[in-house]
């Protein structure tokens, strides 16, 4: 317990300096580590991808798209950039089964799909929220609406959880933790939204606030419930153990990725200003 409290204070600090401290590049950098950390998770550990070729070739992608999407180095037009990326994982991972096909089968190139490209692909709304105007700040919302929901979902669970919501998945979720964190994550997300607006200078309408709070925890839910069916049925407790006390990345950022791209969309279909 002490390491998870520590570690979450000591990755709190490192946020707030990225977002407004050190250069964007860190960010960036950081969000690739997560890119790539995160497709390795989904593939390694679970045994989703034996073929250490494939997987090389699922993390040289996500490394790829990554970096040529928030270090302004590498930068390229986004939809030239995921046309290219998508096109060589696709050759690269059938030639492995072309090449190695009475060993290597045809669900591991769906897996490495998956891994390095759509994962990456989702993270990455992240920084393409950060690149937004104002997005310093915007880039906070799709963390409050995913761990905000999870840590409210806790608490009223412990309090009024009395139905499972999903016994053989998650044993200790409830229906009423669940409605609890919709509620929870929906409230902070309106105070937040209240506070960017009072002090950094943001104009984002509260009726947008309080979809991507509702909307946010519900779909964040599912991807903490979707990797956890992962986990069950490849036979592994945690993706990871970069994070002390937390796990890897996709125990730590599972809600995010589905979060973020929800976050991201309402913002593009209704500008920063929602």
């Amino acid at each position: 317990m002490k390491a998870r409290v520590l570690f979450g204070v000591i990755g709190f600090i490192f946020v707030l300096l990225a977002l407004y401290v050190l250069p964007p590049i860190v960010l960036g950098l950081a969000i690739t580590a997560l890119c790539v950390l995160a497709a390795y998770e989904v593939m390694h550990p679970t045994g989703l991808v034996k073929d250490r070729w494939m997987l090389r070739a699922s993390m040289l992608a996500a490394a790829i798209y990554a970096l040529g999407t928030c270090v302004p180095l590498f930068a390229v037009p986004s939809g030239l950039l995921l046309h290219v990326v998508a096109l060589f994982l696709l050759v690269a991972l059938f030639a492995c089964l072309l090449r190695r096909h009475d060993s290597v089968h045809a669900n591991e190139v769906m897996a490495g799909f998956f891994g390095g490209l759509i994962l990456p692909y989702f993270l990455l709304s992240l920084w393409r929220i950060f690149a937004m105007e104002g997005g310093q700040f915007l880039v906070l919302l799709p963390l409050v609406a995913a761990w905000g929901s999870d840590t409210c979902a806790l608490f009223a669970g412990m309090a009024f959880g009395k139905h499972k919501l999903a016994p053989v998945v998650s044993p200790k979720k409830t229906v009423e933790g669940a409605i609890g964190g919709v509620v929870g994550a929906t409230a902070l997300m309106m105070l937040v939204v209240f506070l960017m607006n009072r002090y950094a200078g943001l104009d984002i309408h509260y009726a947008g606030a309080a979809v991507m709070g509702a909307a946010g925890a519900v779909i964040g839910q599912i991807g903490d419930l979707s990797f956890s069916i992962i986990k069950r049925q490849t036979g592994i407790k945690d993706y990871g153990h970069i994070f002390p006390g937390h796990g890897g990345v996709l125990d730590r950022f599972d809600s995010v990725i589905f979060v973020a791209p929800v976050i991201e969309l309402v913002l593009r279909v209704l500008g920063p200003t929602v």
